[in-house]
């Protein structure tokens, strides 16, 4: 109960503002539970200046990282710095010199996962990296450790905090995205530059490690189809409500032996669905294997606490490899490089909501326009016109993207087709 482990935090933002505060809090009980101590020795960041809600004493403040990387007392250290300049620098610099690495970076790892994971198992250490998708969800563990025996085929849900209180609030409250989106930023729910959340790319890189580790099989975030949800409005929302859905953004990965979907956008998604009811920042990720059928795991997607309560358990989990000598116990294998699916060829539900000239006989030249491509639609509404100008809803049933592509470039061309205003894809039901 005496022994004590001693850790590094690289960079002191949110996550590891987060982090400080949980170890400092539940120290005791942490000593307690698992028979050491985990204390915070050094703490580095590049502007001490600036005030944060928690800070930290100022013998533990450093200005530079490789103090901390030099450090033989110390020998795990936490990444918060995010991105995959500087960070990935530091990281391999850590790894080389045999020091243990938690990080909740998940573009440091979607992007450059191999390299340092191979890094880490030649030099015995840890990289882990639990935080980096889903918050406070254990999905990283779950997928290494209690469903690892599982042939997994779907993988899919709501990794991305931001857009789904986004979404919720455009839902609840009748606004617009912008509206939203500036009402986030304020509250810090948003960075002041969301490209990576509101255009999909870190939902992307979250769906890259989650295809690595639940499928055994790598892919570059290259390979990942991904669509923001900047395009939604508040008639799509209208309109799917009334259909019987909701507008979630959704990373999606299927498994077909060496082959995998994966693709992240905007999704209607059935209202009885699990996934309908995850609201505000929180998250939710779907599994489904041979053996545990159907899993789903729920919970705070983004903020101090709950990632940083994510880094802290891989911290505590890194401790104790420190502790009983079994350093680089917990690393990943991927079984082969993915091999990517074109979106052309992936199956989907297709919602689109056309304008088009109020007239007799329109809704059967776009029937006639998408059927000559094997294009068969499972519901069609008609709804606000303005005496001149209509639109025209419709879900299409299953059908190849390419497919579509090819029918509504036929429906565009159609002289009674103002615009193709909007095409959301759908959850297929089966």
């Amino acid at each position: 109960m005496s022994e004590e482990v001693k850790i590094g935090i690289i960079g002191y933002g949110v996550v590891g503002s987060g982090l400080y505060q949980i170890l400092e809090k539940n120290g005791e009980e942490i000593r307690q539970r698992v028979g050491f101590g985990v204390r915070v020795a050094k703490i580095a960041d590049v502007d001490w200046e600036r005030q944060r809600p928690v800070m930290p004493p100022v013998e533990m403040r450093v200005g530079d990282a490789y103090d901390l990387i030099s450090d033989p007392e110390i020998p795990i250290l936490v990444e918060t710095i995010g991105g995959t300049g500087i960070a990935l620098k530091l990281v391999r610099a850590a790894l080389e010199a045999g020091k243990s690495i938690v990080t909740s970076n998940k573009a440091l790892i979607a992007m450059h996962g191999e390299e340092l994971l191979d890094i880490a198992e030649a030099k015995g250490v840890d990289l882990m990296f639990e935080g980096a998708v889903g918050g406070t969800i254990p999905i990283i563990r779950a997928l290494k450790e209690s469903l690892e025996a599982n042939h997994l085929d779907t993988i899919l849900g709501i990794v991305n905090g931001t857009t789904n209180y986004i979404l919720t609030r455009m839902a609840d409250e009748e606004l617009e995205f912008s509206d939203v989106l500036a009402d986030a930023q304020k509250l810090g729910y948003a960075e002041a530059d969301p490209t990576d959340d509101i255009e999909g790319y870190d939902a992307r890189n979250k769906l890259a490690i989650l295809s690595a580790i639940g499928f055994g099989l790598r892919a570059r975030v290259e390979d990942v189809f991904t669509e923001g949800i900047t395009r939604i409005t508040q008639a799509d929302l209208k309109y799917a409500a009334q259909m019987g859905y909701v507008v979630k953004l959704l990373a999606i990965g299927r498994r077909q032996g060496s082959r995998v979907e994966l693709h992240v956008h905007p999704t209607l998604v059935p209202k009885n669905h699990p996934l309908a009811a995850v609201r505000g920042s929180f998250n939710a990720i779907f599994v489904h294997g041979d053996g545990c059928d159907d899993v789903m795991l729920y919970g705070r997607g983004a903020g101090d606490m709950p990632t940083g309560s994510a880094v802290a358990g891989d911290v505590i989990e890194a401790a104790r490899n420190v502790v009983g000598g079994c350093k680089g116990r917990v690393l990943c294998t991927c079984l082969a490089a993915a091999e990517p699916a074109p979106m052309d060829e992936v199956d989907t539900r297709t919602y689109l909501r056309i304008r088009v000239t109020d007239q007799p006989g329109v809704m059967g030249k776009i029937a006639t326009a998408l059927g000559d491509e094997g294009v068969s639609l499972a519901s069609v509404i008609q709804l606000d016109t303005d005496g001149q100008v209509a639109e025209i809803v419709l879900v299409t049933h299953l059908c190849a993207e390419g497919r579509l592509n090819r029918a509504l470039e036929r429906v565009k061309a159609l002289d009674v087709v103002e615009e193709i205003a909007s095409r959301i894809r759908a959850m297929d039901e089966g």
